[in-house]
């Protein structure tokens, strides 16, 4: 089997907010490597910088010092017509509240970033029903949010992060909202995703964020946090396949 590779890489990277003339540290010196091919959670209580090194990976925030390099790129090298571009293509997001537009169907929702990229609707359509039917919810594609259940709200979020078919998945507390047979479900289906090919060869990656010491013990790594240290990082032993 081929080696998983590295995807993420984070070196002495710090970032510090000015609030009210103030220095304030989110994140100080963290040094992680993620690989392709796993489920990362991220954990810790609030302000021990979880979504801090979230939002800098995905290159919607900049670190004061040190480096993120993502699939082989600095993100501070990049201008930010050349950050949007990244992304778009690389990097799918899911968040504790879905963020679906509630007038669209659930295709169309799926559908976004390959129309925000310029591609046919005819293309796109066909597109987003696949994924819908890849998370099991292709009789629901005509659907509106309203008509959906929270865990099949999130499946249709899932389907979008995966639209542009991105080398990375960025989750925000995808199970925050759901009750536990659907948090569950939804965890199964973004480990199937952390094992599935993007590009016919290497897998992705998916970092969650997560209070759920439950949800995270059901990934492959365990990275705790507090107060913008990284102060555990270990391999999760799971008893069983989820």
């Amino acid at each position: 089997m081929k080696p998983m590779s590295p995807v993420v890489e984070l070196k002495r990277t710090s970032r510090t907010y000015v609030l009210g003339g103030e220095p304030v540290p989110a994140m100080r010196d963290v040094d992680l490597t993620f690989e392709a091919g796993t489920l990362v959670s991220i954990t810790g209580p609030s302000g021990a910088g979880k979504s801090t090194l979230l939002h800098l990976v995905a290159g919607l925030d900049k670190a004061t010092s040190g480096s993120v390099i993502v699939a082989g790129s600095n993100l501070a090298e990049l201008r930010e017509d050349q950050l949007a571009d990244f992304r778009l293509k690389s990097i799918g997001m899911v968040f504790q509240s879905f963020n679906l537009l509630p007038a669209m169907s659930a295709w169309q929702n799926v559908a976004i970033p390959r129309l925000l990229a310029g591609g046919r609707l005819s293309q796109a359509k066909a597109r987003a029903t696949e994924l819908l039917d890849l998370v099991g919810l292709g009789s629901r594609a005509a659907h509106r949010p309203k008509e959906l259940s929270g865990g099949q709200m999130q499946r249709v979020a899932i389907a979008r992060a995966l639209m542009m078919n991105p080398r990375i998945i960025l989750a925000d507390e995808p199970t925050g909202n759901l009750d536990s047979h659907a948090g569950s479900a939804i965890l199964e289906l973004l480990r199937s995703v952390a094992l599935e090919s993007f590009d016919g060869s290497d897998r992705r990656l998916v970092v969650m964020v997560t209070h759920d010491r439950l949800a995270a013990e059901r990934s492959d790594r365990i990275v705790s946090m507090l107060d913008g240290r990284v102060v555990a990082d270990v391999k999760a032993e799971l008893e069983e396949p989820i």
